[in-house]
């Protein structure tokens, strides 16, 4: 083989080496990046985290469901009420419990979303457990309170303007407790 050939090749397998190298880590920071993406979009149902409560509050109620699944950790997940009238704008809080079944610590991130998904970017919540990983401790039970209100935009996008239910979904999966979520 010439040198010239040689060259060509050896360039050849280090922009395939780097391709490689890119690609992969384009694959780990893509779980990441996503969620990121949707929480500050709304987008494929995802809520938005709110600083504040809204200053308005309509006549209007929706009704809002809860869901609590696990994947993968020993423990109990559940609602403390299975659905809330609210008024669209106005304060809530939901109960959510979880029980670690095991006979060790368990650390656990939650993930979430809205159904209806275009519903995700009015649903505002100001305090949530899913913000940070949690650790329970073996036999331990913790209640999470999350407090959240339907943003009144709700009552007028063309796209949820007619929208009276929607469903709050939780679900656990285990993390590593030293990884911030």
């Amino acid at each position: 083989m010439s040198a010239a050939r040689s060259k060509a090749a050896a360039r050849t397998a280090a922009i395939c080496g780097a391709v490689v190298l890119g690609m992969t880590g384009a694959a780990f920071a893509a779980v990441p990046l996503y969620r990121a993406f949707c929480q500050v979009t709304g987008f494929d149902g995802a809520t938005r985290r709110a600083d504040k409560a809204s200053s308005t509050v309509l006549d209007r109620t929706v009704t809002v469901g809860f869901d609590a699944n696990t994947r993968g950790l020993p423990w109990e997940f559940t609602t403390e009420q299975t659905r809330q009238v609210v008024k669209i704008g106005a304060t809530n809080m939901a109960y959510f419990k979880v029980t670690n079944t095991s006979d060790r610590p368990a650390t656990g991130m939650a993930t979430y979303n809205v159904v209806p998904a275009s519903a995700g970017p009015h649903f505002r919540k100001m305090q949530c457990f899913c913000f940070e990983a949690q650790t329970i401790q073996p036999g331990e039970t913790v209640e999470f309170p999350v407090i959240y209100f339907v943003d009144p935009e709700l009552a007028t996008d063309p796209e949820t303007r007619r929208v009276d239910e929607l469903t709050l979904s939780y679900t656990f999966f285990p993390t590593d407790p030293a990884k911030p979520g």
